[in-house]
């Protein structure tokens, strides 16, 4: 069924493998919009030949992004611009960002057909917590970059996820082991493809099972967070307590020291009253 859609952007989400799960309305948006903004038209002129359409295509990725956004977002003022990527969702790990903002700018209209997300759903494979996640993307290919990265984020308490290409794994696995610890993690690749697969075990196993080089396809490494903080000891809350009283008073203080650091507030009270006392 042809229908015109109103003016504006449509961030459209495909399949990052199985075509079954494009949705019905990803569809319908495709099949209607005046433009398709691709990042390449040979990979989505796939889709179309699976949805038995052909719809007009124009190329907008990192390399001719600054160019083209100007024309796709003058086009929104009358036209229907959707935008999709290769696989999954726009704006994931590319800087698609840049045109919703514009369009936004610009005062048109910015809708999301939401769908397949590779990062999401390796986190449903992974068996890992998923109540807090930070994505990551794809790691810098230089040793001492990688590792600066790795270095910002191993405290962060959350399950972090990766992007990364078959070559790249094994490098990447050693480097997350020796900047994280030996975490629970799992490799997860081929997603909703028939080889679909999701491998678990610490940091250190799947660092020796991909010692050799990588799996073909697209890859998601998830990380657990990092273990339980040691509990605070005495010299920490007092530490805490002493400058807390610099500037709160002991009722004050103690409450603050016993949230930061998870203590019993009567003992603390205590203790600062100890120290103000002395």
């Amino acid at each position: 069924m042809t229908f015109v859609l109103e003016p504006g952007l449509y961030i459209v989400a495909t399949p990052i493998g199985n075509l079954g799960d494009l949705s019905p309305r990803a569809s319908e948006i495709l099949l209607n919009a005046d433009v398709v903004a691709v990042e390449d038209s040979r990979v989505t002129a796939g889709l179309f030949r699976h949805l038995g359409a052909k719809r007009p295509m124009t190329p907008y990725h990192d390399h001719n992004a600054e160019a083209v956004r100007p024309g796709l977002v003058a086009r929104m003022a009358t036209q229907a611009v959707a935008l999709v990527s290769d696989a999954g969702t726009p704006l994931i790990s590319d800087p698609g960002y840049k045109l919703v903002r514009d369009a936004r700018a610009a005062g048109h209209a910015v809708v999301t057909i939401p769908g397949p997300c590779a990062g999401i759903a390796a986190l449903t494979l992974a068996g890992l917590p998923t109540d807090r996640f930070l994505f990551m993307g794809f790691l810098p290919s230089k040793q001492q970059a990688r590792a600066e990265a790795i270095a910002e984020v191993a405290g962060v308490r959350a399950t972090l996820v990766f992007y990364e290409s078959g070559p790249r794994l094994s490098a990447a696995l050693a480097a997350l082991a020796e900047g994280l610890g030996n975490r629970e993690a799992a490799v997860a690749r081929e997603i909703t493809k028939k080889f679909e697969e999701c491998v678990t075990g610490s940091l250190t196993e799947l660092s020796a099972r991909y010692a050799e080089g990588g799996p073909k396809g697209e890859i998601v490494v998830v990380v657990a967070p990092p273990g339980e903080a040691a509990p605070a000891s005495a010299e920490d809350a007092d530490a805490a307590l002493a400058e807390a009283l610099t500037r709160l008073p002991v009722s004050k203080a103690a409450g603050e020291v016993a949230k930061r650091l998870g203590l019993d507030r009567k003992a603390l009270y205590a203790r600062a009253m100890e120290m103000k006392g002395g």
